[in-house]
């Protein structure tokens, strides 16, 4: 069977065979497919295989060791997840870390990025000097901040000395009341640069006719900034919130080079918790069920969130 098809304008039409619509495999051509392919296989190697086999382990008895033998056991490690106080305990503290991180970020890079949009002197400097800590690795900047928080020579206690704030040497990071709150303000401190650049291509994008016309009907700043420069942000504010949330809830280095999960297991995330029964104690099984629920977890979290966060932009 032959058909006929539109050639190029003022051409003859061309034929087209089954022989050419052969050339199409799932949709796509196979040119097409011989550059998608090479993109695919670091993928699937690197990514699916592991979380294939990561969800596989959750549902077994998996342990470190040479000659061991690994059977499927079930549901069994979920719930012994479900019925574990130190679990429950670092998944607490991991929606604190990850709420108090996510949220101070956001507004702090939201005013920062508000401050950078305006043309003051040394724009072009602030903006590279914002990038720093995102430029650092976060074991550096773990070595970093627990110089500043060390009791006796780190220049927090120093500065709050000489402002006669306090005079005593206050172990920032040992303190259980105080290591989470302090390493939260590291966090934040390490995240910011990107949700500020983000935030500020952003601003950059609004209309400046929207905001000329709102002045013109005689709205104030904040009514401007509430009413059109929010809403024409709100899907670079919805996608640099969810990444955050991803990789707050995911951080492991930066906390494990201040704290270790310490003192006492205040700093606990779970991922710290997965690595110390995977690697600690040789329980592959259980940490690979962990890791299966944080998925979960984040999922329905992000579900929520982006069907809340885009039905009230629709509304908008």
């Amino acid at each position: 069977m032959t058909l006929t098809a539109p050639n190029q304008v003022g051409g003859p039409p061309r034929q087209v065979t089954k022989k050419m619509k052969s050339r199409k495999v799932l949709g796509l051509d196979r040119g097409l497919w011989l550059l998608i392919i090479p993109a695919m296989i670091p993928i699937i190697f690197f990514s699916v295989v592991p979380l294939a086999r990561g969800v596989y382990l959750g549902f077994t008895d998996a342990e470190a060791g040479r000659n061991t033998v690994t059977s499927f056991n079930g549901l069994d490690n979920y719930r012994e997840l479900l019925s574990n106080r130190l679990f429950l305990e670092s998944f607490r503290i991991g929606l604190i870390w990850t709420i108090a991180v996510t949220v101070l970020q956001f507004f702090l890079s939201m005013g920062l990025a508000l401050l950078l949009n305006n043309n003051l002197r040394g724009q072009t400097l602030s903006r590279i000097l914002v990038l720093v800590p995102w430029a650092m690795p976060p074991v550096v900047v773990g070595l970093m901040w627990r110089l500043v928080y060390h009791p006796t020579a780190g220049i927090l206690n120093e500065g709050l000395e000489r402002a006669q704030i306090t005079d005593a040497n206050i172990n920032w990071l040992t303190d259980f009341s105080l290591a989470l709150p302090a390493v939260i303000a590291v966090g934040v401190w390490r995240g910011m640069p990107q949700t500020t650049i983000t935030l500020l291509a952003g601003l950059q994008g609004v209309q400046s006719d929207l905001k000329e016309a709102a002045a013109v009907d005689g709205a104030s700043h904040w009514q401007t900034f509430r009413h059109i420069t929010i809403p024409s942000m709100m899907p670079i504010i919805v996608a640099i919130t969810s990444l955050d949330l991803i990789w707050n809830f995911n951080s492991f280095g930066l906390v494990f080079v201040l704290t270790e999960g310490g003192p006492g297991g205040r700093t606990r995330l779970p991922l710290l918790f997965a690595y110390e029964q995977a690697f600690k104690f040789g329980n592959f099984g259980f940490a690979a069920a962990l890791g299966n629920v944080m998925v979960l977890v984040m999922v329905v979290i992000l579900f929520f969130y982006l069907r809340r966060t885009l039905r009230g932009d629709a509304e908008i």
